[in-house]
């Protein structure tokens, strides 16, 4: 017999309650994605830097981490120090406009908007930026293996840092990899001086995001695309140094390096940059698959 009790369809079997087919799926939860792992492990991250908990971070992140501090590239060890938060008084933060992107079936990007009130070594932190978090799977975990973050800030009022021309990260690699991706790199810059859609949509793999330099994010391929082929830039060259190539997989690369440029953008010159763009083997090609600039020399 069918009976209804608080508006959810009931069987009487034997004198015991059993749920229709259609309530006791609707009754169960939703099964956990990977955008609720990262998500998770993105919120426990800030968590633990508000808290200055450091032996967290020492298992959150992958040994092959690679981002940026105060002077250039960091590892895994420099990482700790610098975001397990012992020297920050962090009053409050907020995490929102969450985007992930799974660019390999290891490795995920997760971009969010990032709201700090407090200070490290006693200087006040951005208010707002936009975070670049990538994830790997190792042995069954995911760890985070890349973070950084650009201030939004009006590219009319932001201000060039006073150390942006120091750089202790040492030069380009002269390893495979490295050579590689910063080939790519170098023809996906080139299609952009050149404002050459076409080129770069050959360049690109199918799903992109992007942080530019003022915290602008780009959230689809379409709009990188529609954004970096417009007349906004004018180039004349650029060069790179201290390129590096940091590999979390045999199909997944990201390249950090150092770049400057000869060129305006809406009227404005462009500073030298600390880059970094994240690439995807896709059968024989790697592939731009989403990257992050931040002004060379800003905060951590």
């Amino acid at each position: 017999m069918q009976v209804w009790v608080h508006g959810v369809s009931v069987l009487l079997t034997g004198g015991l309650l059993a749920l229709s087919a259609p309530a006791l799926a609707e009754s169960m939860p939703a099964p956990r994605t990977v955008a609720d792992d990262i998500g998770a492990l993105e919120e426990q991250s800030y968590a633990a830097w508000k808290k200055g908990d450091a032996a967290v971070w020492s298992s959150h992140l992958s040994e092959n981490f690679v981002g940026w501090g105060a002077t250039g590239r960091i590892g895994k060890t420099e990482a700790v120090t610098a975001l397990g938060g012992a020297r920050c008084q962090i009053d409050g933060y907020k995490l929102s406009k969450m985007q992930i992107t799974q660019l390999t079936a290891d490795a995920a990007l997760l971009t969010h908007r990032t709201e700090v009130e407090g200070a490290c070594d006693g200087q006040a932190l951005p208010a707002v930026s936009s975070t670049a978090s990538i994830y790997v799977r190792e042995s069954g975990a995911w760890k985070l293996a890349y973070r950084a973050q650009s201030e939004i800030v009006d590219p009319m009022k932001a201000l060039k840092p006073a150390d942006s021309d120091v750089w202790e990260s040492g030069p380009t690699g002269d390893d495979d990899a490295t050579q590689v991706l910063l080939t790519r790199e170098t023809a996906v810059v080139t299609a952009w001086k050149d404002h050459d859609g076409a080129r770069m949509a050959k360049l690109f793999g199918p799903e992109v995001q992007f942080i530019d330099i003022f915290g602008n994010h780009i959230g689809s391929r379409d709009e990188a695309l529609k954004a970096w082929s417009g007349e906004g830039c004018e180039v004349s060259g650029f060069t790179f140094n201290g390129a590096k190539a940091t590999m979390l997989g045999p199909d997944f690369g990201v390249l950090t390096y150092r770049a400057v440029y000869d060129a305006k953008c809406f009227g404005q010159d462009v500073w030298p940059i600390w880059g970094t763009a994240f690439y995807v083997k896709h059968g024989d090609d790697w592939l731009w698959s989403s990257g992050i600039n931040v002004i060379a020399g800003a905060p951590e």
